[in-house]
C-alpha cells in the first residue's frame, strides 16, 4: 500500500513520488513536535506507537542536514529530526499572549508549489536560484516505479505472512530460476482489488501475461535480503563483538543449512540476539568451517577476529559434527570460545552431544512426546488421568508430575528425573490412546501413540534413560547456575572442579554405580511389565558364537554405563575450556560479586582479552580504582548484581577498560537472554521451522519473516532497485517458467 505524507496540506504519496517517507518517532516528546508542526490536530490524541505504525513525513518536510544517505539502500533521518519545512506556519508554545507577540518564530520555509509535480522540469526561480532538484520523471518511469511498488509490496506480504514462493507446484529442478507460482496468483490479485500499473501490464501482454521474470523476482529478493539485514548489521558492527549463536541443523529445499543468531551488546549496553540467516552445512568438517567464515566475513561484513563466543545445540547425527566445526573455527579463532548454550538446559545439550545409539533412543523419543501432547489439549488431559491413577496415595506428587507435564519439561535441567517419575503414566496413556476403544482419536494419533509406546516398552531405552539420570545429576545445580545471574555464573565456574571430580569417582568404581544402576532399571522394567534384554543390533553386529551367553548387566556396563560416564566427562572438559572458565571468573568485577569475594579478586582472568581494550596499558590502576571506588564508596548503597546493572551506571564511562571488558563478557552465549531487553528472534525462528516444511523454505523469506520488526520502506527500496538496474525491462526478459 503506498503512504502519504502526514502533514496538512500536503498531497504526496509514495507511488508518485521518488521522495522517502519517514515514520514518526516513537519517543514521546519527539513525536509529540511532528503532530504539532504539521499541523494535524486530528493527530494530537494518538499514542506515538499508533503514529509511527500507521503515519509518514515525506523528506521534503526536512532540512537536507538532517537527512542522511547511510547505503545505497536506506535513507534515515538523524535521531534529534524535526520537520519545520511546510506552507504553513509552525505554531509554538506559549503562556500568555505577552510571549506570543514577543518569541521569536521557529524558522519556516514555503514550499515551492511549482515542483510539486514530479513530471515537470526543473525551473529556475526569479532570483537565478534552482527552484528544484528533482529531475523529470517521464510516464513509462513513473509506471515501472508503480509496478515495481507493487512487486515489492507483494513480496514482502509473502515475507510476513509465511506465503511459499511455489505453492503446492514443484519447483524445477533443472531451472535456475524461480516458479513464482504464488507471486503471479497475488499479482493477479492485485489487478483484480484495482492495482492500475498491474493491469496496463497485464493488457500490454497479449497472451498469458508474466507479471515478473525469474531473474527479476531473484534481484528483488536480494535487495530485500540486504535492507532487511541491513539495520541489523549495522549495529552488530558499531557493538564491535559478537557471538554466534546456531540451533540444529535444518534442511531447506534438498540442501543443510544452520540458523545462525548473532549476539551483541547495543548502544544501550543492553544484550541482544538477533537473527542473521542460514548458514550452508554441506561438505566435510574442514569446508563446513571456511564456508561459515567467509559467509560471516564476506556476505555479512563481520570480521570473525571480533567473535568472541560459539554456542550449538544440536542433536543425533549432527552434533559430533558440528562440535568438529566449532573446534576447527576456535584453531583460526581462539578467542571464540567454544560455550553452552544458554537456550537450552546444560544436561539436554550433554545428552544430545554422546553419540550412542541407545542415548539418540531416548532423546528422539522424549522429542516424539513433546511433539505429540502438543496436537491437542485432550492429549494432555489423557495424561494427567493416567498421572492421577498411578498416584493415587500421593496427591502431592502427582499434582507436581501435572504441572510439569503442562510446561516444555522435555527441555529442562531434570528432564530425566521427571521421565523416570512419568514413564508409568506416559505408556498407560499411549497404550490407552492406541487402543482408542471408543474411537476418539484419529488414526494418525493412534499411530503416534502406538510408535511412543513401542519404544517406552524396550528395556535399552529403559536402561539408557536410569544411566543418564543418574550421570547427569552431577551437573543439574551446575547447568541451572548457568541460566541464572551473574553471580550464579560466576559460582558454576567456581564449581566446575567438583562436578568433574564427582564424576571422575564414579568412573573409577564404575562397578558399584553400575551394579546400582542396573538394579534400578530392571524394578522399573518389571513395573512396566518390560522383559530384561539385550538389544537385537547387538546381534545382528557382533554374532557371537553358539552357546556363548552373555549377561544383560555385563552387556550394559560395556555398552551403555561406562560409555555415559566417560563421554559426559569428556563432553564437559571440552565445553567449558580454560579460556571459558576465565571469561567466566571475570564476572568478578561486578560490584555484588566483587564484594562477596571480600575484593579478593583476581586480575590475570582477563589478560585473554586485553587486545580488546581501549588501554590495556592501564587496566591494572583501572582495576584498583574500580575496586576502591565499591569498596569505600558504597556505603549504604546497593551493589549492582548483573552485568547488564553495571553497565548501566552513569559513573562507568570513568573506566573504560572496565566497561569494554564487561561487554565482552556479557556477549558470550554462555549467559540467558533477559527477555525484557532483547527480540524474541529465537521463538520466531522456532515458529518458522514448524510451520514450515522444507521444500516451501526460503532463506530470504524467512529472514523477513523471523527479522518482522525491521522496518522496510518500500518507496526507499524500489529507489534503491531503480538505481542498482537503471535499464531494467521485465518484459524483454525470459519469463519464468
Amino acid at each position: 500500500m503506498p503512504n502519504f505524507c502526514a502533514a496538512l496540506h500536503c498531497t504526496r504519496m509514495s507511488s508518485h513520488s521518488v521522495l522517502a517517507f519517514f515514520r514518526f518517532p516513537r519517543d514521546p516528546e519527539r513525536c509529540k513536535k511532528w503532530v504539532e508542526n504539521c499541523s494535524r490536530s486530528d493527530l494530537k490524541d494518538k499514542p506515538p506507537e499508533h503514529l509511527n505504525k500507521y503515519h509518514r513525513l515525506c523528506a521534503r518536510h526536512f532540512e537536507p542536514d538532517l537527512i542522511l544517505k547511510t547505503s545505497p539502500f536506506r535513507t534515515v533521518l538523524k535521531d534529534t529530526a524535526i520537520p519545520t519545512i511546510f506552507d504553513h506556519p509552525i505554531k509554538g508554545k506559549r503562556t500568555n499572549e505577552e510571549e506570543e507577540d514577543s518569541a521569536p518564530q521557529p524558522k519556516v520555509k514555503k514550499v515551492d508549489e511549482t515542483v510539486e509535480k514530479d513530471d515537470d522540469p526543473a525551473k529556475e526561480s526569479a532570483n537565478g536560484q534552482e527552484a528544484s532538484t528533482e529531475p523529470a520523471v517521464t510516464d513509462q518511469a513513473k509506471e515501472q516505479r508503480e509496478y515495481l511498488h507493487s512487486l515489492f509490496d507483494v513480496v514482502l506480504m509473502m515475507g510476513r505472512q509465511n506465503i511459499p514462493l511455489q505453492g503446492h507446484s514443484e519447483r524445477d529442478q533443472t531451472s535456475k530460476v524461480f516458479t513464482p507460482s504464488n507471486v503471479r496468483a497475488l499479482l493477479e490479485h492485485r489487478v483484480g482489488a484495482g492495482d492500475a500499473a498491474l493491469r496496463r501490464r497485464s493488457e500490454s501482454t497479449p497472451v498469458d501475461p508474466e507479471y515478473c521474470s525469474g531473474a527479476e523476482l531473484e534481484r528483488v529478493l536480494e535487495l530485500v535480503e540486504k535492507w532487511a539485514r541491513e539495520d541489523l548489521l549495522r549495529e552488530v558492527k558499531e557493538a564491535r563483538f559478537f557471538s554466534l549463536v546456531a540451533e540444529n541443523v535444518v534442511e531447506i529445499g534438498e540442501e543443510k543449512h544452520i540458523p545462525a543468531l548473532v549476539r551483541f551488546v547495543d548502544q544501550e549496553n543492553s544484550l541482544r540476539e538477533e537473527f542473521l540467516g542460514f548458514l550452508a552445512f554441506e561438505g566435510d568438517v574442514e569446508t563446513i568451517a571456511e564456508k561459515l567464515c567467509a559467509e560471516v566475513g564476506e556476505k555479512y561484513g563481520l570480521d570473525m577476529a571480533n567473535c568472541r563466543g560459539q554456542a550449538y545445540f544440536c542433536a543425533g547425527v549432527y552434533a559430533v559434527k558440528v562440535k568438529a566445526v566449532a573446534t576447527k573455527i576456535c584453531e583460526t579463532y581462539p578467542l571464540a570460545v567454544l560455550t553452552p548454550s544458554a537456550g537450552h538446559a546444560l544436561n539436554i545439550s550433554l545428552a544430545n552431544g554422546l553419540n550412542m545409539t541407545s542415548v539418540h533412543l531416548v532423546m528422539s523419543t522424549l522429542e516424539k512426546i513433546d511433539a505429540f501432547f502438543s496436537k491437542s489439549p485432550s492429549l494432555q488431559d489423557q495424561l494427567e488421568s493416567a498421572i492421577a491413577i498411578y498416584y493415587q496415595g500421593n496427591d502431592e506428587k502427582g499434582n507436581a508430575l501435572k504441572e510439569a507435564s503442562r510446561a516444555d519439561w522435555t527441555d529442562q535441567h531434570d528432564t530425566f528425573e521427571l521421565a523416570i517419575d512419568l514413564v508409568e503414566a506416559l505408556l498407560l496413556c499411549m497404550d490407552s490412546i492406541h487402543d482408542n476403544e471408543e474411537q476418539k482419536w484419529s488414526d494418525e494419533i493412534a499411530h503416534d501413540a502406538f510408535v511412543i509406546s513401542e519404544a517406552l516398552s524396550d528395556f535399552e531405552l529403559v536402561m539408557a534413560l536410569v544411566v543418564l539420570k543418574n550421570t547427569l545429576s552431577f551437573s543439574r545445580a551446575f547447568g541451572k547456575n548457568l541460566q541464572g545471574q551473574s553471580g550464579e555464573v560466576f559460582s558454576a565456574a567456581a564449581s566446575l572442579t567438583a562436578v568433574l571430580h564427582s564424576l571422575n569417582e564414579v568412573l573409577e568404581n564404575i562397578e558399584v554405580y553400575h551394579e546400582f544402576w542396573f538394579e534400578e532399571a530392571v524394578n522399573l522394567a518389571a513395573a512396566l511389565e518390560i522383559p530384561v534384554k539385550i538389544p537385537r543390533l547387538f546381534f545382528r553386529k557382533q554374532r557371537p558364537d553358539a552357546g556363548e551367553e552373555i549377561q544383560a548387566e555385563a552387556y550394559y556396563k560395556i555398552h551403555l554405563t561406562f560409555p555415559i560416564v566417560t563421554c559426559v566427562i569428556k563432553e564437559l572438559s571440552d565445553l567449558f575450556s580454560e579460556n571459558l572458565v576465565n571469561a567466566l571468573k571475570s564476572f568478578s568485577l561486578v560490584p555484588a560479586i566483587m564484594a562477596q569475594l571480600k575484593y579478593n579478586t583476581e586480575e590475570n582472568t582477563a589478560d585473554m582479552y586485553k587486545d580488546d581494550l581501549p588501554n590495556p596499558d592501564t587496566l591494572p590502576t583501572e582495576l584498583n580504582c574500580w575496586k576502591i571506588k565499591w569498596k569505600h564508596g558504597t556505603k549504604n548503597v546497593t551493589l549492582p548484581p548483573t552485568v547488564y546493572e553495571t553497565l548501566q551506571l552513569s559513573d562507568v564511562k570513568f573506566f573504560p577498560n572496565v566497561c569494554a571488558l564487561l561487554k565482552v563478557l556479557y556477549s558470550l552465549p554462555v549467559l540467558s537472554l533477559d527477555q525484557n531487553r532483547c527480540s524474541d528472534a529465537k521463538k520466531r525462528l522456532a515458529g518458522y521451522l514448524q510451520d514450515t516444511p522444507a521444500k516451501h523454505r526460503n532463506k530470504i523469506l524467512a529472514l523477513v519473516n523471523i527479522t518482522s520488526t525491521v522496518g522496510l520502506d518500500l518507496d526507499s527500496m524500489v529507489e534503491a532497485y531503480q538505481k542498482a538496474y537503471p535499464d531494467n525491462d521485465p518484459e524483454a526478459e525470459e519469463p519464468a517458467s
